[in-house]
């Protein structure tokens, strides 16, 4: 069971450190942010659960503490993209809500 729970924190671990190399490495705001949400997720997951498989009596706190981050990370995303697009202040590399805005405006 131990060797299950190491290869499930070194998944996770690999998977934090593609979360940092694609946030540097996306073009614009919106990538960096999906790229960071979705493998921290992943990796975040991967970690608490080789941890609760390493030490059984954390297993439920694990599986508790991984529903919440399923829950809470793409809503936490979504809500970080959607105020960053209304304020203005970041890169697109092409913005169709925008064409899809000014085409209703005329």
């Amino acid at each position: 069971m131990e060797i299950i729970s190491y290869i499930f924190m070194i998944i996770g671990a690999l998977f934090m450190a593609l979360a940092g190399l694609g946030i540097l490495r996306m073009p614009d705001t919106l990538n960096r942010i999906q790229a960071g949400t979705k493998a921290t997720t992943l990796g975040t997951m991967s970690i608490l659960l080789g941890v609760g498989l390493f030490n059984t009596a954390y297993l439920f706190k694990a599986i508790v503490v991984i529903l919440f981050i399923a829950i809470s990370n793409p809503i936490g995303s979504s809500v970080l993209a959607k105020a960053a697009y209304k304020t203005g202040k970041f890169d697109l590399v092409i913005d169709d809500l925008k064409e899809l805005e000014q085409g209703g405006k005329e």
